[in-house]
């Protein structure tokens, strides 16, 4: 074991935590947003919507995250209609490639545990808003949807969890995080286990302070637990 090796190695490996952390964050970003979106449509009724958001879902957890980025790096650019449009200056980026990949990924899971979470908002809740007069907007914001986002949070930080680990793959279209350094200097070094060693301690870091922050959310939202304690 190279100790000296590993040491060297940390400058340049944190230097690359800024981009991984803002590919997650951004991704999280994009995909809750499309998540409450299709949660929603699916939970709607209507036949399209629903058949629509659940042939998204299906796709996009069902096939490989790796194929999704290599398909929207790789194949957009042969598409002309794509490279034509005013898309292109963003498409044509590997970040944003990598962005809306590992958004679309998150957000077709985050809905699936948004929409599960919604549905088992206890029904007594629901009607005891009806019966002090809430409209359905107001219900849903009041009542449906504080419940169903603390119910979520376990389940909503596996996927943070798989988010972070899950932008490792962003180095295979050419981004520079923390394993696209990573496999830079193993190529300078050929030292696979001491470098890559250190790329892993990084990323068990983030997701440890990721754990935090979700275990102080659910503190928060369940304020009832505490009092019963």
């Amino acid at each position: 074991m190279n100790w000296t090796l590993m040491w060297d190695s940390l400058p340049r490996l944190l230097a690359a935590l800024p981009l991984t952390l803002q590919l997650v964050a951004l991704a999280l970003a994009f995909g809750a947003v499309l998540a409450f979106a299709t949660a929603l449509l699916r939970l709607s009724g209507n036949r399209v919507a629903v058949a629509l958001t659940s042939a998204y879902t299906f796709v996009f957890r069902g096939t490989p995250l790796l194929v999704q980025i290599f398909l929207i790096y790789y194949g957009l650019s042969q598409i002309d209609l794509i490279r034509d449009s005013f898309l292109w200056p963003v498409l044509s980026q590997p970040m944003w490639c990598a962005i809306l990949a590992l958004a679309l990924n998150t957000g077709a899971y985050t809905s699936e545990i948004l929409r599960g979470a919604i549905e088992t908002v206890p029904q007594e809740q629901v009607e005891a808003a009806r019966a002090c007069g809430m409209s359905r907007v107001r219900l849903f914001r009041r009542i449906v949807l504080p419940v169903a986002i603390r119910q979520m949070l376990p389940a909503y930080g596996n996927e943070v969890i798989l988010m972070v680990k899950a932008s490792s793959l962003a180095s295979t279209i050419t981004m520079m995080e923390i394993t696209g350094v990573a496999r830079r200097m193993i190529a300078q070094t050929f030292a696979v286990f001491e470098i890559f060693i250190v790329a892993g301690i990084l990323y068990l870091l983030i997701n440890f302070v990721a754990t935090r922050l979700i275990k102080h959310a659910e503190w928060r939202t369940t304020p009832y637990l505490r009092a019963r304690a």
